[in-house]
């Protein structure tokens, strides 16, 4: 399987989930209700935004639409140029896709995002599997880059300590081959010394 393949496998597994979790939450809770899973902890809060993460930049749907396909875009571009990945950046991008579009096929259908993962403990906005997978494909991606840019510095230096040891072995080799040489001509002399 190519890389672009594995990706986009990742992304639809991740659109099946967020889309079917929502469908079930759609159809067994009713609009603005909850229902404690943990109590005074977690809940499941059927919620519809009309904005954008955290309720920001509400009734902008056509907006949201546009911002959303353009990162697709990007994303897509970005693969298709770099087509090499390691198994972080796989999942990572996987996963931003996934979530994106699952929140996008909300808007087109629903002009609306349903959110319903409700953290009342520590008064977190309500969100969806979605959000979380373009979270957590973020939070890997540094991760792959931060990752990336140490094993480069690695690679430098380990490169810069094998030239090091290849100067200094062609700096002995020339240091015994000028030895030799002296030795030759030391001897060469005592030769023409004693003939004299």
């Amino acid at each position: 399987m190519k890389t672009r393949e594995k990706i986009y496998s990742i992304a639809a597994i991740s659109i099946m989930i967020d889309q079917i979790v929502k469908i079930i939450i759609r159809t067994k809770i009713k609009l603005n209700t909850s229902i404690p899973l943990i109590p005074n902890i977690f809940n499941l809060t059927y919620v519809e935004n009309k904005g954008a993460a955290f309720s920001i930049l509400q009734n902008t749907q056509i907006f949201l639409i546009i911002i959303g396909l353009v990162f697709l875009y990007v994303i897509d571009y970005y693969i298709k140029k770099e087509k090499k990945f390691d198994k972080l950046n796989i999942i990572a991008l996987g996963l931003i896709i996934g979530g994106i579009i699952g929140n996008l096929v909300d808007r087109i259908l629903l002009h609306a995002v349903v959110d319903y993962l409700d953290f009342t403990l520590i008064n977190f906005p309500i969100f969806n599997i979605a959000d979380s997978c373009i979270t957590i494909g973020v939070i890997l991606f540094i991760i792959s880059i931060i990752k990336e840019e140490i094993d480069s510095k690695k690679n430098n230096k380990i490169q810069v300590e094998e030239e090091t040891k290849k100067e200094k072995k062609g700096k002995n080799k020339i240091q015994e081959e000028t030895k030799k040489e002296r030795k030759g001509k030391k001897k060469n002399d005592n030769i023409s010394k004693k003939r004299k």
